[in-house]
């Protein structure tokens, strides 16, 4: 199970795990849709979410819920052992770890208790996007995700275009913009090269013109 949730936090859907000479395949599930698709309270919290996160779709939010739901629910099934249980202490500080790491949970929070008390908004605060637009480095949310997928932020030495890249806490500072951006000090994107050829040349046919009055 803490294998699958690893596998789910780190951006992984199709888990290929070679065991005792035998392949583990999962089953490919991201996302669950909800049993009543036509709740209106649930309708209105899914587009404010929407909204304020820049989901592309409501279907990326479903995949993030589907996460929160099977990380709770190993947490749950990790309470109902006993304390001292081998498997609830390694698999329990295993899951609180990851969780620290992905700042979901505070390091004072060490409890499963507090797994249970996370939600929605925790997750999609650790998104790529969401890291980039509250960082300073995009003018909106939606301007966040167009710059991700046009390749112009690294996390450290990698370049990642994935908007749901969920973040560690030790690589949140080394969010940057790629060295071929043009906002990381890259190349000039297309647009700007053309007016500066246009203006290299407008000031060479100024100083042409000026040569034949002398």
């Amino acid at each position: 199970m803490l294998i699958e949730l690893h596998c789910i936090l780190e951006n992984i859907t199709l888990v290929e795990l070679k065991c005792k000479e035998r392949w583990v395949f999962g089953d490919g599930k991201t996302f669950k849709k909800p049993r009543r698709p036509y709740e209106k309270e649930r309708l209105d919290a899914e587009l404010k979410l929407v909204g304020e996160y820049g989901l592309r779709n409501k279907r990326e939010l479903w995949r993030v819920q589907y996460v929160l739901s099977r990380i709770r629910n190993a947490a749950r099934h990790l309470l109902t052992l006993d304390e001292k249980n081998p498997r609830r202490i390694f698999e329990g500080e295993a899951l609180l770890r990851r969780m620290n790491r992905y700042g979901l949970l505070d390091e004072g929070q060490n409890k499963l208790d507090y797994v249970l008390a996370l939600t929605v908004e925790n997750f999609l605060e650790r998104r790529l996007q969401t890291l980039v637009f509250k960082s300073g480095m995009a003018k909106s949310i939606h301007h966040a995700r167009v710059l991700i997928r046009q390749r112009h932020i690294r996390v450290g030495r990698q370049v990642v275009n994935v908007p749901s890249f969920m973040v560690r806490v030790d690589s949140q500072k080394h969010i940057d913009f790629s060295l071929t951006s043009p906002f990381g000090g890259g190349r000039p994107g297309r647009v700007k090269r053309k007016n500066m050829r246009a203006a290299a040349k407008k000031a060479a046919g100024g100083d042409g013109d000026e040569e034949d009055e002398e």
